[in-house]
């Protein structure tokens, strides 16, 4: 069937990916006229749509002059490799996405990394081109050098290119070219991307995402490598670990727009969505019962990051969220198994406490993120970084980070990452900005934004994604200042706090409730400290209340989750329920907290 197409895109966060399938889709009429569209469409997930990013693949499909072109929407983000490197192998080629101003990203190195990998025919866009500042020459040789870095050979050096703009619908050969619609581009995917082999025998095909649905089960969805697969076929499923049983299909999909179809056959090369085998998983193999024969395994990326996840016993403990119990923990935990395959679950001596493994704290917060949003409370632990052995010595994952800076500010975020053992690898200037990579063990990585960001007022952007284990690189002094934590219970007061704001800066605004043992603050020295912020204002006749009004409180600082999970030491924990995030002590108790911490003190170091 060499009338069809099977095209990935990849791009980094916020380089325009999922505007630009917006336009493809009501430029190939997949909308109706009268069919209101919400913007960014593919980000259909509320988290995604929030923080701009996509976590999930999606599949959809459009019709071009009598070709069907599969889009596959794939991840940008490098904690979410395990999805990136399954949704590739669905694809002939990819559309790589770059921003006309920044270039090319460290997570689209990522991705393009896997693609090349995997022999696919690349297209480059260069979105944005109606972006005041966009310099696509420069862009363009970014872009080759990147290749190159990537070591393409030269069949995947000649790739077409094409100039567009995602938000006003238009796409070029050349920018001289009359800016119309996107009708270059799609041309480019039917000409240059080549049709799927047209494989004969027995029909093969590889689960390489899970859905779910409440009334169905679980739906596998994959891409037919060899034969026709019929829902009358006799069929065997070929798991991960060898074993081999008979399954039946109870319903077949494939992908029209946005839609699902229903079918009896699906020809080689096409995507589908499998209905009723109960235990599919992703990586099994679903081949003719006579000869099955398993197609290569999946390689999933190992985690990096570990967090104990725990049941809520604060004392505020099931006022905000209707899941808090250890079964309910652990039930959701494995369940998100069952489609999240970088992630790792493991029981611990306590009933109440799960170890739980990922690809960095993106991955892992995102998972926190969406069960907070499900009603489930619980806490976490402070993150640690999986060690490894190689050739006998101690091994950890380092990461690439990407720093945007201006110009003046650069020598101040060289200090800083390279006290936490980063080592600057490449410096150049875009604009006024300048763009520092730095590979900088994880552990580094811990807190570090915090410190960027005030060292340059606010104007850092960072990014960082795994690269490779290396040698322990030797300790980090982790200088974070000391907490303020909280003597008692109830509401916090204006006058409190008003009174000890030269002790430090406040995670808390007045009126908010907190408990014995909460952190409320950061103390500007390196010590703890216990203080009252219930206190209220002694009021005598000789001192009226209406006094009150010259209190001038400094805004609170307010951590997303993902900064609260890098910010905790290891005697503290990040409580997490439907409506809030808390930090806290581990040991609530202060005469608790004082002999665990003799207990520390008296512990030989390592």
């Amino acid at each position: 069937m060499n009338k069809l197409r099977n095209i990935a895109i990849i791009a980094h966060v916020d380089h325009g990916k999922t505007t630009l399938v917006d336009q493809l889709l009501k430029q190939c009429q997949v909308f109706r006229n009268n069919q209101i569209v919400r913007e960014r469409f593919l980000d259909s997930n509320d988290l995604e749509r929030e923080r701009g990013i996509t976590i999930l693949a999606k599949n959809i499909s459009i019709n071009y002059k009598d070709y069907k072109i599969n889009l596959i929407d794939t991840p940008g983000h490098s904690d979410f490799g395990g999805e990136v490197e399954r949704v590739l192998k669905m694809a002939d080629g990819v559309l790589l996405l770059v921003d006309s101003f920044e270039g090319p990203m460290p997570q689209t190195r990522f991705v393009l990394q896997k693609a090349l990998d995997l022999n696919l025919k690349p297209i480059v866009v260069i979105n944005k081109i109606d972006r005041p500042d966009n310099r696509p020459k420069e862009v363009l040789d970014e872009v080759y050098d990147l290749f190159i870095d990537l070591g393409a050979d030269e069949n995947q050096l000649e790739f077409p290119v094409i100039y567009a703009s995602g938000r006003n619908g238009w796409a070029v050969k050349n920018l001289s070219d009359e800016k119309k619609d996107l009708t270059p581009l799609l041309d480019s995917i039917i000409k240059d991307i080549p049709p799927p082999p047209d494989n004969k025998g027995g029909v093969q095909i590889q689960i390489t995402s899970l859905d779910y649905n409440d009334y169905v089960g679980r739906i596998g969805v994959g891409r037919v490598f060899r034969g026709t697969l019929k829902k009358s076929g006799n069929l065997s499923i070929i798991k991960r670990n060898g074993n081999i049983h008979k399954v039946e299909i109870s319903q077949l999909f494939v992908f029209e727009g946005l839609n699902r179809e229903e079918v009896d056959e699906v020809s080689c090369g096409d995507i589908c969505a499998i209905v009723g085998i109960d235990d599919v998983d992703i990586g099994d193999t679903i081949a003719d019962a006579d000869n099955p024969e398993p197609l290569p395994i999946i390689s999933i990326d190992e985690p990096t990051i570990s967090m104990t996840f725990m049941v809520n016993n604060s004392p505020f403990y099931g006022k905000e969220g209707k899941f808090v119990t250890s079964r309910q923990l652990r039930d959701r935990l494995f369940k998100e198994l069952e489609h999240n395959v970088a992630l790792r679950v493991q029981e611990t001596n306590s009933p109440d406490a799960y170890k739980v493994s990922g690809r960095g704290i993106l991955h892992l917060s995102i998972l926190i993120e969406n069960m907070r949003r499900e009603g489930y409370e619980l806490q976490v632990r402070e993150p640690k970084v999986i060690y490894k052995e190689i050739d006998g010595k101690k091994a950890e994952p380092i990461e690439v980070l990407t720093v945007d800076v201006p110009g003046e500010l650069a020598g101040k975020v060289i200090e800083i990452v390279g006290q936490r053992r980063g080592q600057l690898m490449k410096m150049e200037s875009k604009g006024n900005l300048t763009s520092l990579e730095f590979h900088i063990p994880s552990r580094g990585i811990m807190g570090l934004r915090t410190k960027v960001l005030t060292a340059t007022s606010g104007e850092a952007v960072m990014h960082h994604q795994f690269y490779q284990y290396e040698f322990f690189k030797g300790a980090i002094n982790r200088v974070r200042n000391g907490v303020m934590i909280s003597m008692g219970e109830g509401p916090a007061t204006a006058y409190a706090i008003d009174s000890l704001q030269d002790r430090g800066k406040f995670f808390i605004e007045p009126g908010e409730i907190v408990y014995a043992g909460q952190i409320v603050g950061e103390h500007s020295k390196e010590n703890d400290i216990e203080v009252n912020v219930q206190r209220g204002k002694k009021l005598t006749n000789m001192r009226a209340s209406g006094a009150d009004k010259a209190i001038k409180i400094v805004p609170a600082i307010k951590f997303s989750l993902e900064e609260a999970l890098e910010y905790i030491e290891e005697d503290e924990m990040v409580e997490v329920t439907p409506k809030s995030i808390r930090l806290r002590k581990i040991y609530l108790d202060s005469n608790e907290r004082k002999r665990y911490n003799l207990g520390k003190a008296s512990m030989p170091s390592n």
